[in-house]
């Protein structure tokens, strides 16, 4: 079995355990790129999960992805294990909605509202008015659609999945869709990675940066598991066979 997992630093779980977001950022790691630390990698909710269902981790999260990342990538991944999905079960973690990718020659840029982004000085003007005219309210309603189109895409292909949010919520749409079961709560401002964990004994590894320790990544990976299992997400056996995170 495979455990595809996908998102920004949350499902990266960056600083974790080291003070790191990226595996680059350490400088005993030569010839690593934008990949979660491997030592973080190894506390993250994912791979907590994986092992409770004795599964192998894929993860291509990465620390300030956009969900625009996080669905080509994704969706790049389904194409090329075609003969692999049988067995794979996609979670997938959702990030801030106004993030966006703009691809400039041969490489893809990941952006962000804060302002503090690194863009070549051909985006530069590009990303000030991106940042002074982010539309919140358009940002939501198109993340909400881009969204649910990957849900009937996973659907469709008959692949099995869950969605969770990271930080922001769809808890001011009024047009809900019914996700059966595949996404946690979207609509409920509480039930968002964050949101649960401050409110169920997480800890931050870094305030500063919204970042979770590890043990807050075991609290994750517990609540994970029990939804999956309630909702009957994975087969009989799979679950069943699980160990404790």
């Amino acid at each position: 079995m495979i455990l595809y997992v996908n998102g920004c630093s949350h499902s990266a779980a960056a600083e974790a355990t080291v003070a790191h977001s990226w595996a680059c950022d350490d400088g005993k790691l030569w010839g690593t790129g934008t990949e979660p630390h491997p030592a973080n990698l190894a506390v993250s909710y994912g791979k907590r999960i994986a092992d409770a269902l004795g599964a192998d981790l894929i993860c291509q999260a990465s620390s300030g992805g956009s969900n625009d990342r996080v669905i080509r990538t994704t969706t790049e991944w389904i194409n090329c294990n075609q003969d692999q999905l049988a067995d794979t079960f996609v979670i997938l973690q959702w990030t801030t909605w106004e993030r966006e990718e703009w691809y400039w020659q041969d490489t893809w840029y990941q952006v962000n509202a804060s302002g503090i982004d690194t863009v070549p000085p051909e985006l530069q003007e590009r990303y000030k008015n991106y940042v002074l005219n982010v539309d919140w309210s358009s940002k939501t309603l198109d993340a909400h659609a881009k969204i649910w189109a990957m849900y009937l895409y996973l659907k469709d292909l008959g692949v099995r999945h869950l969605f969770f949010s990271g930080h922001s919520t769809f808890s001011d749409i009024q047009d809900q869709h019914n996700w059966d079961k595949h996404y946690m709560y979207p609509y409920v401002r509480e039930e968002s990675y964050h949101n649960w964990l401050i409110n169920n004994g997480g800890t931050y590894a870094n305030a500063k940066s919204y970042h979770f320790d590890a043990k807050s990544h075991r609290l994750w990976a517990e609540h994970v598991l029990q939804y999956i299992k309630d909702n009957q997400l994975l087969g009989t056996n799979e679950i069943l066979a699980n160990r404790h995170v």
